[in-house]
């Protein structure tokens, strides 16, 4: 008798034991959202500290001889592009769009289809190819993955329970992941909670509640176990700020908002127009060109066209140097857009609050505010941005506020992202995640016959995605 077969049975043997029936089935009900939450922090640790390592050593080569990434960026975007292509094609983008797909799929118990959107080998594939991208100065954000990896741990321990155990809703356990992904990747937990509830469910919240908060608080707990109770920004001084300062915030929140709809807008064509690549010798040749003008920009223009932009708002919040031009704003636009639609694993979280970041200070810089309602003008930004994007208001300005713990602009933030989510509705009336969610779900979906059996072949995710 092995090892594990007798711990099993010994803890079989003390569950047994227990006399209540009640507390039993609700003790099972629970232990596979805990012990999912517990590997998705240790998952997220574990990319975080990777994706961090390739950023340093992106800066590490590019201060030693920036012009190497005029070889670096193409192969890494390249091979980023292939391990997807050759490994798990629904590996690429973000991962957002994927579990939402996979939330929809699963209200009709299709699992089969749910998949090829949720294992382990879109885990492996997602961190490889994040990780080569990232190294290579693609401008792409580690949480928008950090989500696909959670909906996928807690998709397969839902799948690897026997058949005498509790039934528990798949389509909660994937929520729920989602939400532990989001809160270890950027240790917000409410953040977690708010995404969960605005982005991705479509059931009321007292049929997950319980699992909701105790998977966000294990997951959020594990990852700050091993990197400490940190903030994603730190204590940016938003004090002693100006009492019309709402005046200018409705403004950034109304230019970021169209901006963040408007990249989202351009992705989408770019995809589309993806699609009409006939061969993958057209899908390489895009790649290259993609690479070398980020390269371009990199070395010539400024740095801060590469990586996911933590480093560049940290920057404009905790230094001297608050106003940035308008070229640095464009390029934290650029970056993404070139690196989103390469078809290689990576997010648009960061960048898209690194965006609104360069857009809030350059508006500041126009006005020469003061240091701290700068400040106050950037987090506005990176709210407004983000929404435009996602169009999720709240759950946008409860990850800004908890990423600095700057509660006294809590109604500054939320106001901001309430203007931007009706000034992006006019650029498109859905988000990026809504259009990207669709087509993964028209491809999963297209082969079912009529009597609702799942096709015998996934069919390729399309080219757009």
């Amino acid at each position: 008798m092995s090892l594990f077969t007798g711990i099993r049975r010994r803890l079989k043997v003390l569950f047994d034991r227990i006399g209540s029936e009640r507390f039993k089935h609700g003790l099972l009900q629970a232990l596979p959202f805990w012990t999912a939450s517990l590997i998705t922090g240790l998952a997220a640790v574990a990319y975080s500290r990777l994706f961090s390592l390739a950023e340093k050593g992106t800066q590490f080569i590019f201060h030693r001889n920036s012009y190497l990434f005029f070889i670096i960026t193409p192969i890494c975007f390249v091979l980023a592009w292939w391990l997807v292509k050759r490994f798990s094609t629904y590996a690429r983008g973000s991962g957002i769009p994927q579990v939402m797909a996979a939330i929809e799929l699963s209200s009709s118990n299709s699992v089969e289809n749910i998949k090829p959107l949720l294992s382990i080998k879109i885990m492996l594939v997602k961190v490889c190819s994040s990780i080569v991208m990232v190294f290579g100065g693609g401008a792409i954000g580690r949480e928008g993955p950090t989500i696909q990896i959670a909906g996928s741990v807690f998709f397969k321990i839902s799948q690897w329970l026997p058949g005498w155990w509790p039934k528990i809703s798949m389509k909660n356990m994937i929520m729920t992941g989602a939400a532990a992904g989001l809160a270890a990747a950027f240790n917000t937990p409410l953040g977690g909670i708010a995404f969960a509830v605005e982005e991705l469910t479509r059931t009321h919240m007292n049929y997950f509640k319980t699992a909701l908060f105790s998977a966000v608080i294990i997951a959020g707990l594990t990852a700050q176990g091993f990197l400490g109770p940190y903030l994603y920004f730190g204590y940016p001084d938003v004090s002693n700020l100006s009492r019309f300062m709402f005046v200018p915030v409705i403004g950034i929140a109304v230019l970021t908002g169209l901006m963040g709809s408007v990249l989202s807008k351009l992705m989408l064509i770019v995809l589309r127009w993806k699609k009409t690549f006939n061969n993958i010798y057209k899908h390489v040749i895009y790649l290259i060109i993609s690479a070398l003008i980020l390269a371009v920009l990199a070395v010539f223009i400024n740095v801060n066209t590469f990586g996911s932009g933590k480093d560049f708002i940290a920057h404009i919040l905790f230094t001297n140097q608050k106003y940035t031009g308008w070229d640095v704003s464009l390029l934290r636009m650029v970056g993404p857009l070139l690196s989103f639609t390469t078809g290689a694993a990576g997010g648009i979280f960061a960048p898209s609050l690194s965006a609104g970041a360069g857009l809030g200070s350059l508006v500041a810089g126009w006005f020469h505010l003061s240091a701290t309602n700068t400040n106050l003008l950037v987090l506005s930004g990176m709210v407004g941005f983000l929404t435009g994007v996602t169009r999720t208001p709240f759950t946008s300005a409860i990850l800004v506020l908890e990423m600095t713990d700057r509660h006294n602009v809590i109604f500054f933030l939320i106001l901001a992202g309430m203007i931007a989510s009706l000034a992006a509705y006019i650029i498109d009336k859905h988000s990026l995640y809504d259009h990207l969610r669709g087509e993964y779900v028209r491809s999963l979906t297209s082969g079912v016959n009529k009597s609702g059996d799942s096709p015998v072949k996934t069919p390729e995710p399309p080219i757009l995605l």
